[in-house]
């Protein structure tokens, strides 16, 4: 019997470079691969029991969502994100954000809130269950509902890239500041804000909770690599 048989990350045989793409994605955005560690190809496809055709694809795949860099004579590399460059994605997420929503607010419909409803059921739902796999994807489809109204595909596609950028900070950083429960609640009153039709508020209310999150976040990063940067090197 292979030994591949019996390794704990399995696949399905159809769309391999897809599937490989998904389970490292995440295992990258849950910390389990951190910055800067090296993504040996051989050694991927004897963990997955593939051939490393379809590793190099799910490694480009990767490489073009910003969390993997091919480097010349290294392979591929887990990117590292400055701090100044968190702080700006975030930024950028409350000047779109804002504006999809604003535009959004205009054209909602009933129906559009119950789904947003509905999808903030699941990502509490997430949260208590500490259910980290599925907090950047449930939180995404919640603000993605509200915005999807404004009907701007390419700014949602722009918006959703930088999600995904910043998504493995978020998920440490409400861990370690225990901040479940004050995105729980910044969620609700941003729906019934919404659900009021209040566009001047609600604008003003996403985008200090964009802000917000992101200052804390980059405050913990600055601290968390200048811990990592003062440990001592192992002889």
């Amino acid at each position: 019997m292979r030994t591949a048989q019996s390794r704990s990350h399995r696949i399905q045989r159809q769309s391999i470079p897809e599937s490989l793409c998904d389970s490292l994605r995440e295992r990258i955005l849950s910390g389990e691969f951190q910055e800067g560690d090296a993504l040996v190809q051989d050694a991927i496809a004897d963990d997955y029991g593939v051939s490393r055709m379809p590793v190099r694809e799910a490694l480009r795949q990767l490489e073009a969502m910003g969390l993997v860099a091919m480097r010349t004579h290294k392979g591929a590399i887990v990117t590292t994100v400055p701090t100044e460059e968190v702080e700006e994605l975030f930024e950028l997420r409350a000047l779109l954000e804002g504006e999809l929503l604003g535009r959004a607010i205009l054209r909602m419909t009933d129906q559009d809130i119950e789904a947003a409803r509905a999808l903030l059921v699941d990502l509490e739902t997430s949260y208590e269950q500490q259910d980290m796999a599925a907090w950047g994807r449930l939180n995404w489809a919640f603000h993605r509902r509200l915005y999807l109204p404004a009907q701007r595909a390419q700014t949602l596609a722009i918006l959703q890239g930088i999600n995904l950028q910043t998504e493995r900070y978020i998920r440490v950083h409400l861990v370690i500041t225990n901040g479940l429960d004050t995105a729980q609640q910044e969620h609700r009153e941003l729906l019934r804000l919404c659900a009021l039709r209040e566009a001047d508020r609600a604008v003003a209310f996403l985008r200090e909770h964009v802000l917000s999150a992101g200052r804390a976040l980059v405050a913990g990063l600055r601290r968390h690599r200048a811990d990592r940067s003062d440990q001592p090197v192992a002889d």
